[in-house]
């Protein structure tokens, strides 16, 4: 039903508000020259309110749930990372990376400068979205939800490079990983890209997204090294109350995130906003099954962990299964993150401190692979029906495999050329041991009581590498 996403598809599935792929293309969309030139206020209140959802994510969801998984001692570190990951993505999309990403010069990997500085885009620019008919919202509005997806994405790769990375190199990362990595790929996949152009399926970034930062985790915590006593000493969160408010805020804040990619107050905003929440419902009752099997108890941190796995999945999908089609990735999702997080990192023997990698890599690959195991096309004659497209499974195949081997590649030379530069990427081993909170910042979570009772506990996903394990053991 779905085999390729090309025109004559992509209009019958707007004319249901159902099943298109790809929500971000601007100038290169099929619907641009149709589309009423007028903006429509109620789609551009949406697409406001999306927005503010998605900064939500990454402040304070994010923060939070990163926060309460570290040592208490480096909590208000992790919290500055996502602070300086919004000040510098923020300033940087709006000087050459909006440009990058959506100024297509008609290339296949990167986009051209025409639009640094926003040169060219004015109170009367206007963008279509994926209404049916079209209709158009401010590119204002366009570049700004873009942003936040440029925002978060870097910082969650902090989650493999906690409590041990400098934060001068961080910054720096962040800043040339946007530009070298995110921008391009975003061009490459809703920019009118290769992979674009290909058919991939990629509605709200499972591969822009939670692949490249998954991947480039991996790769930042390799070359870091392991935490001290890491697996050698056991490290519980020190905070789930934290961790679990910051989940709940990652999937209040996921509705912007995914319903948003509609760029409309439309049927398919509604799709995407019933698949996200229904993907991540399946994903924790999946996980809290799998726990209960096989250890006894469900955990806290466990449900936490699978709400956020299911969120990471249903992002490239939302836009294109049917309800039905949503839960089959939420229970997979939670198998193969499960697996991920409790049985390949204790393998790998490497130290993804909050698990970036095992969750938004992995669950990112599931994700866009599901994407085309489970699309449908609405509005044909068995209407809703999973159906399995082996086509548009070597399609994602493809863009999977792309995004495996180019985000970590050029992580790997970025972080050589700025191991060049600073001497090392890690903090003393005395530093470690205070605690970033006071070598990097001079500040402090706790009071004095509190944090001479909390800052010598140590924290994390566990010495044996799992969630689940961390919370159950400790």
């Amino acid at each position: 039903m779905l085999a390729r996403l090309d025109s004559m598809n992509v209009r019958r599935a707007a004319g249901a508000a159902l099943g298109l792929a790809l929500p971000f293309l601007v100038s290169a969309s099929a619907w641009a020259d149709d589309a009423p030139k007028v903006i429509d206020s109620g789609d551009t209140a949406w697409m406001l309110t999306s927005t503010a959802l998605v900064l939500l994510m990454t402040l304070p969801g994010l923060a939070l749930f990163y926060g309460g998984l570290v040592r208490a001692k480096n909590v208000l570190n992790i919290f500055m990372q996502c602070f300086i990951a919004a000040g510098a993505v923020g300033l940087l999309w709006i000087i050459v990376g909006y440009s990058i990403a959506f100024s297509n010069g008609g290339g296949s990997f990167f986009g051209d400068f025409a639009k640094v500085g926003l040169a060219g885009v004015t109170m009367d620019s206007m963008t279509a979205n994926f209404a049916s008919p079209p209709r158009q919202i401010p590119e204002y509005i366009f570049i700004m939800f873009q942003a936040m997806f440029a925002i978060i994405t870097p910082a969650l790769i902090l989650g493999a490079v906690a409590e041990r990375m400098k934060f001068s190199a961080f910054l720096a990362f962040i800043s040339v990983w946007l530009l070298v990595v995110y921008c391009p790929l975003a061009f490459m996949v809703w920019g009118g890209g290769w992979i674009f152009k290909a058919g991939a399926i990629d509605f709200a970034g499972g591969l822009v997204v939670h692949m490249s930062s998954g991947t480039s985790a991996l790769v930042a915590a390799l070359m870091l090294g392991k935490r001290q006593g890491f697996g050698k000493e056991p490290m519980p969160p020190h905070s789930l109350p934290l961790c679990l408010i910051g989940a709940g805020l990652l999937w209040v804040g996921w509705f912007g995130f995914n319903a948003g990619s509609a760029l409309s107050a439309s049927p398919l905003a509604a799709l995407a906003f019933l698949n996200t929440s229904t993907a991540t419902s399946a994903a924790v009752m999946t996980w809290v099954a799998i726990e209960w099997i096989t250890r006894g108890k469900p955990t806290a941190l466990g449900a936490a962990t699978a709400a956020v796995a299911g969120l990471v999945a249903i992002t490239p999908a939302c836009g294109n299964v049917s309800p039905m089609g949503s839960i089959a990735v939420g229970v997979g999702v939670s198998v193969v993150c499960y697996v991920a997080v409790t049985f390949l990192k204790p393998l790998g023997g490497y130290d993804d401190s909050l698990d970036a990698f095992g969750v938004h890599g992995i669950g990112g690959a599931w994700g866009a692979l599901a994407s085309g195991l489970f699309a449908v096309t609405y509005g044909a004659p068995a209407e809703g029906t999973i159906t399995s497209n082996a086509q548009q499974v070597l399609v994602q195949l493809k863009g999977i495999g792309f995004t495996a081997i180019y985000a970590p590649a050029m992580s790997f030379v970025i972080l050589m050329a700025l191991k060049m530069v600073f001497g090392s990427l890690r903090v003393s081993d005395e530093e470690e041991f205070d605690g970033l909170d006071v070598s990097a910042h001079s500040e402090s979570a706790y009071s004095m009581t509190s944090g001479s009772s909390m800052g010598g506990s140590h924290a994390g996903h566990g010495a044996e590498g799992s969630p689940a394990l961390a919370s159950a053991h400790h």
